[in-house]
């Protein structure tokens, strides 16, 4: 269910006994799928009472030995070499794909198929073409479907969106935001998958800028044309099993953005940034003041009311985000005990199973595969903005 500005509350079943299971598929193993896991098993006891239980069914992944240890270190229940066993699994109600980017459009589109309700990571798809083929997938079976924009779920972001929802801050006049991180400075660094086009899709800006691109659509509406520039640092790498293979995606990208409201902003990301190792970025200038927020200090937001009085002593207002009153705080500790990037996934989580088990809608605060195709589009008229130099429309 939700309240008045369609956050989701903790309505539904009222103690855990009466909580529905949700027996959960999970695609991939590492990073997401470390992740994913934490947050099913901590919610159950901690967004109290729960609105269902996940249970760990399946996990699935190509390497064997890994995926036999990830199931037994994790708690799965049983695991798959083939994606296509996890999504046939009578068992299996959630299919959360955790997998890389070209491992996305295939087996969502067959769980769907299935009768599952999918969760996927983002970005959901390389391409638009891709993405809105993953969309008319979920749309025709009728299964509830979100990717896992996971800063939609921090705290202090939520804050940030009822404050411009109130009318608070009055027209918004620009947006800007950058993800930065410094992981593959290296030239010795290998060629990963996330720095091959046909296995990512795009490189820093599918990565990261997918995020700060769903941030602007979340908090601010939708960009309308954009102009963009990428840059390639280090054309080619070494590859896992010898040799040097050529670097065909994005070590950075930055882009302007015009807005359906009228505001105008920028997006950058980029992986070459010494000494920025999660650095996500934004601020929000609008008629009556300022938001601004740092990922690295997620619990923290800080407003700048235009008005404040006295003139002398005005300045920014840095709110913990931590009180019980804040988004999903009374979850957790007390007042000022803050919460970790983690967390996120808790809520996320959290909020999607209430739309599965209510019926609530999981617009506009989760991100549906509409909204996935979106962002897709929108990163997709960047490419085509940097690579033929000029403004582009972004059409749905």
């Amino acid at each position: 269910m939700s309240d008045q500005t369609g956050f989701t509350s903790m309505a539904g079943p009222r103690a855990t006994s009466e909580a529905p299971e949700l027996g959960i598929g999970m695609l991939g193993y590492a990073f997401m799928g470390k992740a994913h896991t934490n947050a099913l098993k901590t919610l159950p006891y901690m967004m109290y009472p729960p609105v269902a239980i996940p249970k760990l069914v399946a996990i699935a992944g190509r390497n064997e030995e890994a995926t036999a240890e990830a199931a037994k270190r994790y708690g799965y229940s049983r695991y798959y070499t083939d994606w296509r066993q996890l999504v046939d699994d009578p068992d299996v109600q959630v299919f959360d794909n955790g997998g890389p980017n070209n491992a996305h459009e295939e087996p969502c589109n067959a769980a769907a198929a299935a009768g599952k309700h999918v969760f996927c990571e983002k970005p959901l798809a390389r391409t638009a073409e891709e993405a809105r083929s993953m969309l008319d997938a979920v749309t025709k079976a009728g299964v509830r479907h979100m990717v896992a924009f996971n800063y939609r779920f921090v705290p202090a972001i939520v804050q940030a969106r009822r404050l411009i929802e109130s009318g608070a801050m009055g027209r918004i006049f620009h947006f800007r935001a950058a993800y930065l991180q410094d992981w593959i400075m290296d030239p010795n660094f290998e060629k990963v998958w996330r720095l091959d086009k046909s296995a990512a899709g795009s490189g820093a800006l599918g990565d990261l800028g997918s995020h700060v691109i769903d941030l602007a659509r979340f908090l601010v509406g939708e960009p309308t044309r954009t102009h963009a520039i990428t840059k390639t640092f280090i054309d080619e790498r070494p590859l896992p099993g010898g040799g040097r293979g050529k670097v065909d995606v994005d070590d950075a990208f930055i882009a302007l953005l015009e807005f359906e409201n009228g505001a105008i902003g920028s997006v950058e990301a980029s992986r070459f940034c010494a000494g920025r190792n999660n650095f996500n970025n934004l601020e929000i200038n609008c008629e009556n003041g300022t938001i601004q927020f740092n990922l690295e200090r997620m619990n923290e937001l800080n407003v700048y009311w235009k008005d404040d009085q006295p003139k002398e002593t005005r300045g920014f207002h840095n709110v913990l985000v931590t009180n019980p009153s804040h988004p999903y705080m009374s979850n957790w500790w007390p007042e000022g005990h803050i919460i970790g990037w983690e967390h996120t996934f808790v809520h996320e989580f959290n909020h999607f199973f209430s739309a599965i088990v209510t019926g609530a809608d999981i617009a506009p605060y989760g991100a549906t595969f509409e909204d996935g195709y979106r962002n897709a589009v929108i990163c997709d008229a960047i490419l085509q903005s940097a690579e033929s130099r000029r403004m582009v429309d972004v059409k749905y």
